[in-house]
């Protein structure tokens, strides 16, 4: 079974280029979901994050994301030890994802999927990319934050050129319907090289 990573920064629309995958029944590991129940549910995970972060960095069982996000965005060292303790959790969970599905080919979408190694997972990688200022109209809509914060978060991520030099496949998210073509055409020379390997 072939992984195919997905990638792009923030605001790029991952999330609408995977629906479209999955409409074509093609079965998606979304890793920012996918973390979330392994740092809530994990208890090797969550005695390592108290230890590293202290008791707030869960309230009533719950991870709390705003407290821990506001410690790690100002200090790589301490994203890093969250990193070293959530990614190998994550990996296994994956793997564990993986070997349930039947598909030909499974997507992994991830934000961070060079700057987290979980590339070396993959055996096709795709970015999806769309114009900086389409980027941050959407963030700022979508998650009611400013301009200033969703530069920030961009900082801190890989550029699209970066990216695109290490994907296998771009697409341009800007036309919807443009972007369901190169979708299906992904697919479909997936599925075509896939099924010549059998």
């Amino acid at each position: 079974m072939m992984v195919v990573g997905l990638t792009g920064g923030i605001g790029s629309g991952k999330t609408t280029i995977t629906r479209m995958f999955q409409d074509l029944g093609i079965p998606v590991y979304i890793s920012d979901i996918e973390a979330q129940k392994v740092i809530e549910t994990d208890p090797v995970v969550k005695r390592r994050i108290i230890k590293e972060f202290g008791e707030l960095a869960y309230i009533d069982g719950k991870y709390n994301r705003r407290y821990i996000a506001d410690i790690v965005f100002n200090d790589k060292h301490k994203l890093q030890n969250l990193n070293n303790i959530v990614h190998p959790a994550l990996a296994l969970h994956f793997q564990r994802w993986k070997d349930m599905q039947k598909s030909l080919y499974i997507i992994k979408e991830a934000a961070i999927l060079f700057e987290s190694g979980a590339y070396k997972q993959c055996d096709y990688i795709i970015t999806v990319t769309a114009p900086e200022q389409e980027r941050i109209r959407r963030v700022v809509e979508r998650d009611q934050v400013t301009e200033k914060l969703v530069r920030e978060r961009m900082r801190n991520q890989w550029t699209d050129e970066e990216r695109i030099k290490l994907s296998d496949e771009v697409v341009d998210n800007i036309n919807i319907q443009v972007s369901l073509l190169k979708v299906k055409e992904i697919h479909s020379k997936l599925i075509k090289k896939l099924r010549n390997r059998q």
